[in-house]
């Protein structure tokens, strides 16, 4: 099956036109009657790790208000049940439990948060709901545990891959220091930082979990400068955390690299760092569909979009692969429905399977009934952390 037949017109469901963004869909009566397309909307709006939500939640409406504004789908209007489960696994279960039980959803994206995921992915699995997973921790994604569960995010081995390499082939890093956040992502990501960092050679000199909401890391960051950390390579999606390692890196007159998590780049770091300059030489994980090219511009259909939506969405203050994210969620729910005429679990997830290199704002996606990890690898770059424009990021030195 080709590409061009097997998904919806590209501009209809990525909102590549100027729509605006305040026009709220009207019900029309021959819809009224209508069952809506019911999708759970589940993500840590509150608390510290928060962060992520902001750009997500912008993407999702986008998204729902371009394709209601046209008629929805098959004449079905789509109805997002948002639910805000703050971080915390056992309020994303509670979460999950009530859209499918009571809301009756035909389709999950989130949570946003890899630690919720892991307590609410198997409930899911259990109740055959469709789901999009935008966490990176790799058992997250088991074709036969959880079928109906798939990848629209990089997995952490994808990440962990950007970010040794470029400590090993641009910084010329041979000791490092590994830090997360004491969630279940971060306590994730920093096992599978340190087996893999040790695998390709690094001396780890200096290890920490550190709690996000932990008021100064200085003594952790302390003791990896002493111990000779070359690299700082840091898994959190909390700017406070993020922006507390920038300062104190600084206070200890530290100039070494601080390499890792996209929400390095997050722009309320921006407002959190000491002075502007402390957020120098620092490298997030980045997208080359959320990289300005040396024409300082974004891929063709990212332009579009941002050039779109400028002036109706706030892009500033969060990251535009979080925005294309939520975008590409729901649209990929979307057309599920569109091109099977049904909300049938085992139809959505049917079609999904069949998906090969799907462009989406975000990255290109390939599924099979064997392979949930959509995300295409070679879509994953570095980016320097304060040169967002737009949510976008310069490609960081040493990238074509």
């Amino acid at each position: 099956m080709s590409n061009n037949g097997s998904r919806l017109n590209r501009r209809t469901l990525l909102g590549a036109s100027a729509v605006a963004l305040a026009a709220p869909a009207l019900l029309r009566p021959a819809h009224a009657q209508a069952e809506p397309i019911r999708i759970g909307w589940l993500a840590t709006f509150t608390g510290p790790l928060s962060s992520p939500t902001i750009g997500f939640d912008r993407g999702v409406k986008h998204a729902v208000e371009q394709i209601n504004a046209k008629g929805g789908v098959n004449g079905r209007l789509i109805e997002v049940i948002s639910r805000d489960t703050q971080g915390d696994p056992t309020k994303a279960v509670n979460a999950t439990q009530d859209v499918i039980s009571r809301q009756k959803v035909h389709a999950i994206f989130g949570p946003v948060n890899s630690g919720e995921l892991l307590a609410t992915t198997p409930i899911m699995a259990r109740a055959k709901v469709p789901s999009l997973v935008a966490g990176v921790v790799n058992s997250l994604i088991d074709p036969v545990k959880f079928p109906n569960a798939f990848r629209v995010t990089p997995s952490n081995a994808q990440w962990d891959d950007a970010v040794r390499n470029y400590c090993q082939n641009i910084v010329k890093a041979k000791k490092v220091a590994i830090t997360a956040d004491a969630t279940g992502y971060g306590t994730s990501a920093h096992d599978d930082s340190m087996a893999s960092f040790k695998k390709a050679g690094f001396d780890i000199v200096y290890d920490g979990v550190i709690d996000p909401a932990q008021p100064d890391v200085t003594p952790d960051l302390l003791r990896a400068k002493n111990a000779g950390a070359e690299a700082l390579v840091s898994w959190t999606v909390s700017a406070g955390m993020a922006a507390r390692m920038m300062n104190a890196r600084a206070a200890l007159n530290w100039d070494v690299p601080i390499v890792g998590h996209p929400a390095l780049g997050t722009g309320e770091i921006g407002k959190l760092v000491a002075k502007p300059e402390y957020w120098e030489k620092v490298y997030q994980v980045g997208y080359r569909s959320c990289s300005y090219g040396p024409d300082g511009k974004l891929p063709k259909a990212n332009q579009e979009f941002v050039d779109s939506v400028r002036g109706k969405m706030p892009l500033a203050d969060t990251s535009l692969w979080w925005i294309a994210s939520g975008v590409d969620a729901i649209n990929l729910i979307a057309e599920a429905v569109a091109k099977t005429g049904s909300t049938d679990s085992d139809k959505i997830i049917g079609y999904w399977n069949t998906l090969n290199m799907w462009p989406g704002l975000y990255g290109h996606y390939s599924f099979s009934p064997e392979q949930h990890n959509g995300f295409l690898g070679t879509d994953v770059v570095m980016s320097k952390a304060n040169t967002q424009r737009d949510g976008a990021f310069d490609l960081a030195p040493g990238y074509v």
